[in-house]
């Protein structure tokens, strides 16, 4: 699965570095954990190995599918012309999958959409969301500060 310095993404809390694989005693049974440290959040994340599938947490992505995402931020338009409680739970399970594509999918979509007219505070907190996901991701992958990842989406 995972072992110590993989580069991993969590979805809903984002990306990490395996920091160190320990043993502990759960209900009279030794488990082994991973220990994960998301540094966009100051986050330290203890979680069962066995678990790790469940969870969703995988590998991040390659640097050649950051450029992509990168390249063409901005050039996208919504896929669907849904009532936004409809465009709110595709956005959100899109989110949850914790795939880069889907979080840049959700925030081109917000983003365009946020020239449009301004996001209710809803669709707000998930752009910021999936902002976060993508900003947090790129600043692991091509290990720069979640600023200087910021910078590259604005670009």
């Amino acid at each position: 699965m995972f072992d110590i310095g993989d580069k991993v993404f969590y979805p809903m809390h984002g990306a990490g570095v395996v920091q160190a694989i320990e043993m502990k005693e759960m209900q009279g049974h030794m488990v082994e954990y991973c220990v994960i440290t998301i540094p966009i959040t100051k986050l330290n994340i203890m979680l069962p190995r066995e678990n790790l599938v469940k969870t969703g947490i995988r590998s991040v992505v390659d640097l050649q599918t950051v450029r992509s995402i990168v390249a063409n931020f901005h050039d996208e338009k919504p896929i669907s012309d849904l009532p936004w409680k409809q465009r709110y739970k595709q956005n959100l399970e899109l989110l949850k999958t914790g795939e880069m594509e889907n979080s840049a999918q959700v925030a081109q979509d917000l983003l365009y959409r946020q020239k449009e007219k301004p996001l209710n505070s809803t669709e707000k907190q998930l752009l910021n969301e999936a902002h976060k996901a993508l900003v947090s991701e790129i600043s692991i992958i091509k290990d720069i500060s979640a600023e200087q990842a910021d910078e590259l989406l604005q670009a």
